[in-house]
């Protein structure tokens, strides 16, 4: 991957944004697609054979959008003595077959599992985010960092109270995300600009790949979700130092992060089974279809190796 640069249109190299910057930076930002159309009317769809509910809203028609309903999905015939698996997308809303993955496993695959599982799915955590395409909510606040005490997003906010006030035993939790040639053209430098530093992390890896949790790297599963993976699309090579986007490899097509010490959503639930899909769908090898495909056969593949290791 060429190697991109610092420089962005807004703020002064070197200096951290402050509330001018910031309010530049939302000013600029245009809606491109619909959540109401893509994902909305989809869940809607699915209220026949799963349970709808509205855990939240973000009120962001006061920049100038939508006040945005936050939606779920979850299995009728919830039971607390079952145990719960949770899958979510859209944290960084404009990561499209994060969404999209997570409705079409609503779609095509997750009514196979509803006998011995709760399953409970939140397709868009950042509707705002999908609709203008961002990674940052409209406080350029990064939802994927926020799923702290307390949280500095609503959108981790939300979802993370709601959470919280399950019974049961929640065993794993697939969070649904992509990798994109824009983290280099745009959202990296935005990154870089807004926190006054200079980025040297540029690698897109050209495939699939986890990131799993370091405090629970469950290497068996990770595998299993990626055997899952691999009958979809390819799985990402680490490049010459042993790497995939400056980290080192755990093993094959995975990293491993401290999900709750820096507020990745994969920290949610405090599961044995947890990792973060991420997918390339600007490679030359593969289309944005395969790249749904590949989503949904991770939370397939996650989802057979717990149902045959439950205790």
């Amino acid at each position: 991957m060429t190697t991109e640069s610092n420089t962005y249109p807004i703020g002064k190299p070197g200096v951290a944004w402050g509330a001018e910057e910031k309010n530049i930076w939302l000013n600029e930002q245009t809606q491109k697609r619909s959540y109401f159309d893509d994902v909305v009317a989809v869940i809607e769809s699915l209220a026949n054979d799963f349970d709808v509910e509205q855990y939240g809203e973000l009120a962001y028609a006061e920049h100038g959008f939508a006040d945005y309903p936050l939606l779920l999905v979850k299995s009728k015939h919830w039971s607390a003595e079952k145990p719960t698996v949770i899958v979510t997308g859209g944290v960084h809303g404009y990561e499209t077959s994060g969404v999209h993955g997570a409705l079409r496993f609503l779609q095509t695959e997750a009514l196979k599992y509803t006998e011995q599982f709760n399953v409970l799915v939140a397709p868009c955590i950042s509707p705002w985010g999908y609709e203008t395409i961002n990674r940052w909510n409209p406080e350029t606040t990064d939802p994927n960092r926020s799923f702290l005490q307390p949280s500095p997003a609503p959108e981790a906010a939300q979802i993370m109270a709601y959470v919280a006030g399950l019974e049961g035993k929640i065993v794993m939790h697939i969070d649904l995300h992509e990798t994109t040639d824009t983290d280099n053209s745009e959202f990296r430098p935005a990154l870089a600009a807004r926190d006054g530093i200079v980025n040297d992390n540029w690698n897109i890896p050209d495939g699939f790949y986890l990131v799993g949790d370091s405090q629970h790297p469950a290497a068996a599963f990770q595998k299993a979700v990626l055997d899952s993976v691999a009958q979809v699309t390819h799985i990402a090579e680490a490049d010459d130092n042993g790497k995939l986007i400056g980290v080192p490899v755990a093993q094959f097509g995975v990293i491993n992060y401290e999900g709750k010490k820096y507020g990745l959503c994969m920290g949610l639930s405090g599961a044995d089974y947890v990792t973060t899909t991420e997918v390339y769908p600007d490679s030359a090898n593969a289309t944005p279809e395969e790249c749904i495909l590949a989503q949904v056969a991770a939370v397939v593949g996650g989802l057979n190796y717990v149902a045959a290791h439950l205790e």
